[in-house]
């Protein structure tokens, strides 16, 4: 029994700092639920901070040594800068202190089935996929998911199964603190360096993840780096999808249908099982059904059951996410961080049926914006217009000297502010009806989409 597992077992009384983040409010959820008396705090008043009161949870603004009561147990969330008085506290009083990856752990002990999707891109997509259709199918899972999921109105549910199913983040082997019975393994790309260093390092990672599976592991067979991850592993199920008839499961026949979004015959072990019309617009999506298709079938769901839940499937919270339509302009929102997911959700906005597609990118991470600056160049100018803001530092130091000027002069005619009062008012200004506007980040750049919102319904636009 891990050190966490032990503690878990005897205490009752848990304060959760940072219990306002998407990742920390789910595992707070079945804690709850488990029994166990939780208070929190955070830095900023949110969505998720009234769902936490709204179960009975106190909540402090602010973080302070006081704010810790009677807890017996501390955990954190990876976004703590260095001297929080709260920690502090927990040290000087021999608190037992956790990060949010070992509770993620803990909690993935708890039952028997857990089915843990990782990968580079695609995570919260494929993750969302299977909780939908496994909510859908009467399987009441357990989850917690990187995005809110609206079919279940929430980043994560307690069920009363034995599923358990969790988006397995790589960074800093988050993923490692994870006992899963099934691992999925949707693609393995470049990032994430200023933590692994090489991707002989991330490999390995991934490799020590997909080891972890007790039962099976899902992979994209047609990805070059997935293959060497898994090569030699034997498990009890090993199943691939893709697009080449090698796999167990590939997709064909695939066609845009309407708007980017596509329809594709599920073949499985060279057998038609279903053809699947999305209602999720992208090519890439394609093959993230088909991994939650199979995830699903071997949690015991019938293909054609999952066919039909997945054409009820609208995406995730920022996700390709549509805040609204003004005056014929569209507001988007989408957690893209990484070029390849920048590439794959910006051809997804050029296909649809848009004059031009304003691309609003928030860069995050020093180290990243420094390492794969000619990439996020690239793959920003699939867009019409480029509008950028500051770099997202959130854990790191800029010891790169990178800015986000120097990514601008990269892209011609793109342009770049401080602010997102800046940002949102010189899009505003600027497009057009017809127009799709789509905010790009995984920090909170979704803020400066509000702001658009806003603007336009101060000036008497409605929401269409």
């Amino acid at each position: 029994m891990s050190d966490i597992d032990n503690v878990l077992s005897k205490v009752k009384r848990i304060h959760m700092v940072g219990i306002g983040g998407s990742g920390m409010f789910p595992l707070a959820e079945i804690l709850h639920a488990k029994g166990y008396k939780l208070s929190g705090s955070d830095n900023n008043e949110s969505d998720i901070l009234k769902r936490v009161r709204k179960l009975g949870i106190p909540v402090f603004l602010g973080h302070a040594a006081e704010n810790l009561g009677d807890a017996e147990m501390v955990v954190q969330t990876a976004a703590l800068l260095p001297n929080n008085p709260e920690i502090e506290e927990a040290k000087k009083r021999g608190i037992p202190i956790f990060s949010r990856a070992e509770l993620f752990g803990a909690v993935s002990r708890h039952f028997d089935n857990c089915i843990a999707v990782a990968g580079t891109h695609g995570k919260t997509t494929v993750t969302s996929m299977i909780v939908h259709i496994l909510y859908l199918t009467g399987k009441d899972p357990s989850a917690v998911i990187g995005g809110k999921l609206p079919t279940i109105d929430s980043y994560g549910r307690i069920g009363g199964s034995d599923i358990f199913v969790g988006e397995a983040c790589e960074f800093a082997d988050t993923f490692l603190h994870l006992s899963p019975a099934c691992s999925i393994i949707l693609n393995v790309d470049e990032d994430h360096l200023d933590y692994f260093k090489t991707m002989d390092n991330l490999k390995a990672s991934f490799r020590k993840f997909a080891d972890k599976a007790t039962r099976c592991i899902v992979y994209n067979g047609d990805d070059k780096n997935t293959l060497e991850v898994i090569d030699g592993l034997k498990k009890p199920l090993m199943i691939s999808f893709g697009e080449r008839p090698s796999n167990t499961w590939y997709a064909a026949n695939i066609n845009k249908v309407s708007n980017a979004r596509h329809e594709f015959d599920i073949i499985f072990k060279g057998e038609k099982k279903g053809t699947l019309k999305l209602a999720v617009p992208g090519y890439h999506n394609v093959l993230n059904a088909l991994a939650a298709i199979a995830v699903c079938d071997y949690a015991g769901v019938s293909v054609q059951d999952s066919i039909k839940a997945l054409e009820s499937f609208m995406g995730a919270g920022r996700r390709f996410e549509i805040l609204g339509r003004y005056g014929g302009v569209t507001i988007a929102d989408d957690y893209a961080h990484h070029p390849q997911e920048l590439k794959v959700t910006l051809r997804a906005a050029k296909a649809m049926d848009y004059k031009r597609v304003w691309a609003v990118f928030q860069p995050f991470t020093y180290s990243r914006t420094y390492m794969l600056m000619d990439d996020f160049a690239d793959v920003l100018k699939i867009a019409d217009k480029v509008v950028m803001t500051e770099i997202m530092g959130s854990r790191e130091i800029n010891t790169y000297g990178v800015e986000t000027s120097q990514l601008a002069a990269k892209i011609e005619g793109s342009v770049w502010f401080k602010t997102f009062e800046e940002v949102a008012k010189y899009v505003t200004d600027s497009a057009e009806e017809g127009d799709l506007i789509i905010t790009l980040g995984c920090g909170d750049i979704y803020k400066a989409a509000k702001m658009m919102c806003e603007i336009y319904e101060s000036k008497g636009i409605s929401k269409e």
